[in-house]
């Protein structure tokens, strides 16, 4: 495989940044679903005070491991702080005495930490004492590995140049 071959370099291996999000997310989520446990609590949690309900997808711990996964990789060292206002929405304002406009809200920052913690204990994840969380070489290697993967089995015209 040769990914963004210039002048006769081949480059054997592909990262996060070469496949989209999505797919890559999708993917990681299938790996890590073997590797974490989702706790017993997580099925009636919240996501967030701006939501109604618990998230109704069957994989969801996975998919947002996943997610945190490769974000603390993309903008890591990156504490639990800021992922909550990323994974945030907004909030319906009152209506009780005029129309209020919606407030930013953050996300349940117990969901992040308790998944950025099983993360830490699959070694993928480590704490940078002051700073957050930043992936380790272990987890690194997980995310270029499963990128080469899903590049591989993608089967899109406008990614074929990567190929």
């Amino acid at each position: 495989m040769a990914l963004n071959a210039a002048a006769g370099n081949p480059t054997p291996m592909a990262t996060m940044y070469d496949v989209p999000a999505d797919d890559l997310i999708e993917a990681l989520a299938e790996d890590l679903e073997d590797r974490l446990d989702e706790p017993d609590w997580s099925q009636f949690a919240k996501t967030g005070v701006d939501r109604e309900l618990p998230p109704e997808q069957e994989d969801f711990w996975a998919t947002r491991a996943a997610s945190l996964l490769r974000k603390v990789a993309d903008r890591g060292p990156v504490g639990v702080e800021r992922l909550s206002t990323e994974y945030g929405g907004g909030k319906a304002g009152t209506n009780r005495y005029r129309v209020a406009p919606d407030r930013r809200t953050d996300g349940s920052k117990n969901v992040i930490r308790t998944i950025l913690q099983q993360l830490e204990e699959e070694d993928l994840v480590e704490t940078a004492e002051g700073e957050g969380r930043r992936i380790t070489p272990a987890g690194r290697s997980l995310l270029d590995d499963t990128a080469g993967e899903v590049l591989e089995e993608l089967d899109r015209p406008e990614l074929e140049r990567y190929a």
